[in-house]
């Protein structure tokens, strides 16, 4: 039988001691998810890689609120007006009232809603039914 000791690996920090300041290429290899210790090269490569990363980022998050603001701009400029959300439009897309509920328009324009309860008979389940007591393992079969 023979034994694998793995490779201990650990960092020892000068000065700032922040753990997430750790790249992840060095927390891989401590990790043992890499064989190899990062190079200075690799980590440059890496770092202007993740700045242009960043800087896309920012592009398209400028790019975004510029078009949400033009479509804002002719939203309003189309309606003529500015406020909150058009409620009625929202309510119309939701089906009338449906049965045993009642709608009525108050004076002041708000609408209530009243529901009347209708005993409707339960549905027979076909799942088993009682307490734990009276449980028996393997006794209940599916309805055929």
């Amino acid at each position: 039988m023979v034994f694998v000791i793995k490779e201990k690996r650990w960092v020892e920090f000068k000065g700032e001691q922040d753990p997430t300041s750790i790249s992840v290429e060095w927390i891989c290899w401590l990790n043992g998810q890499r064989k190899v210790a990062p190079t200075p090269e690799e980590m440059m490569e890496l770092e202007a890689r993740r700045e242009r990363v960043r800087l896309n980022v920012a592009l398209l998050k400028k790019e975004e609120e510029e078009r949400k603001a033009r479509e804002g701009s002719r939203k309003a400029v189309s309606l003529g007006k500015v406020g909150g959300p058009d409620l009625k439009s929202f309510i119309r897309q939701f089906p009338s009232a449906s049965e045993g509920d009642k709608v009525e328009q108050a004076s002041d324009g708000r609408i209530k809603e009243t529901h009347e309860e209708k005993e409707e008979p339960i549905p027979e389940s076909s799942e088993p039914t009682g307490s734990g007591a009276t449980y028996k393992p393997g006794t209940w079969q599916p309805p055929t």
